[in-house]
């Protein structure tokens, strides 16, 4: 029977098991990285791929617009409607500020500089591409724009004035680069 107050010893280690502890360790090292290396092409797989970082954002170079015009470009496959507004155009979505809105927001809220409106242009009622960004085309009861699949009338700051769309014209996430250059995403 051994005295419960002696301390055993450990027996030193020979070579055969330091190869042991080298070789467990030396497995399991490669084991780790070659599990990294054979998840990594899944993990990174999630990523977004080359032609949607591309059109997560557009520049546009405002100069070649006209005081009054109307133009639509895409940004993530949605038409966005930027218009150059004139002081008139300014002065009359400012006044329509006071009215009864179905959502209320000022203009004030729905611009970053007074004479650049940038608004998404899809109704927020189903989804059609309003009219109105044409000379030719009606632009509705309000001076903005007319979406011709149920009738919704936007004012000329894309709020939503009569109809069935229940919000206003989205705003896309955007920032002027300088006085003339527009980053939209």
């Amino acid at each position: 029977m051994t005295d419960p107050n002696t301390v055993q010893m450990k027996a030193p280690l020979n070579d055969l098991d330091k190869r042991r502890d080298f070789l467990i360790v030396a497995t399991t090292t490669v084991g780790a990285v070659g599990i990294g290396l054979a998840v990594w092409p899944f993990i990174d797989s999630m990523n977004p791929s080359a032609d949607i970082l591309a059109v997560s954002t557009t520049e546009l170079d405002l100069e070649p617009i006209e005081v009054g015009q109307r133009i639509t470009i895409v940004w993530q496959g949605k038409p966005v409607f930027i218009e150059y507004r004139s002081p008139e155009q300014i002065s009359m979505a400012r006044a329509d500020d006071t009215v009864p809105l179905i959502d209320p927001e000022t203009d004030f809220e729905r611009v970053q500089k007074s004479e650049w409106l940038v608004v998404i242009g899809i109704c927020t009622h189903l989804g059609c591409i309003p009219l109105g960004q044409k000379t030719a085309e009606p632009r509705g009861e309000f001076g903005g724009w007319f979406c011709p699949c149920h009738g919704s009338h936007y004012d000329a700051s894309g709020r939503i004035r009569k109809g069935p769309a229940p919000r206003n014209l989205d705003i896309p996430p955007y920032r002027f680069m300088d006085d003339f250059s527009i980053l939209i995403g």
